[in-house]
């Protein structure tokens, strides 16, 4: 079984936003022999998260307000009492960017077959940044035959 892993960067905006990654992820498996197997996308940051999900614009925006609603940013946190914590000075106040990712998940795994995707017809892999803008990343790992 061969196994290869990949950084892939993205580039984040402000407050919550989504980025449907599964063309780059089938761009990664696509520079692999791999035909069949699995690839594990995993979020590495505490305030981003993954989803399989339709990559409609409308539901984005129904999301985005769902988790607001769940986590507002205005209520009050403990995480955010930067003054009771060593913290660098550019520390924000994201407690509630914490808690949304908790709702969501840090990693999916999709099976490949036949060197594609295995997503039903309007699946897509969904990366949300919570708590943009930032330079994020998402780690790849693609096994199989």
């Amino acid at each position: 079984m061969t196994i290869i892993n990949q950084i892939l960067e993205i580039k984040t905006e402000q407050g919550i936003n989504i980025h449907n990654i599964t063309p780059q992820i089938q761009d990664v498996i696509n520079s692999t022999s791999i035909q069949n197997g699995q690839v594990l996308v995993f979020s590495r940051h505490t305030t981003t998260a993954l989803a399989i999900n339709e990559n409609e614009e409308r539901l984005l925006e129904d999301i985005k307000v769902f988790l607001r609603k769940l986590a507002p940013e205005s209520d009050k946190y403990l995480h955010n009492d930067l003054h009771l914590r060593i913290v660098p000075e550019d520390e924000p106040m994201n407690a509630h960017s914490h808690l949304m990712a908790m709702m969501l998940s840090t990693s999916e795994v999709i099976p490949i077959v036949d060197g594609k995707l295995a997503l039903g017809t309007w699946q897509s892999i969904l990366f949300f940044e919570l708590d943009g803008p930032r330079q994020r990343t998402v780690f790849v790992q693609i096994s199989g035959e």
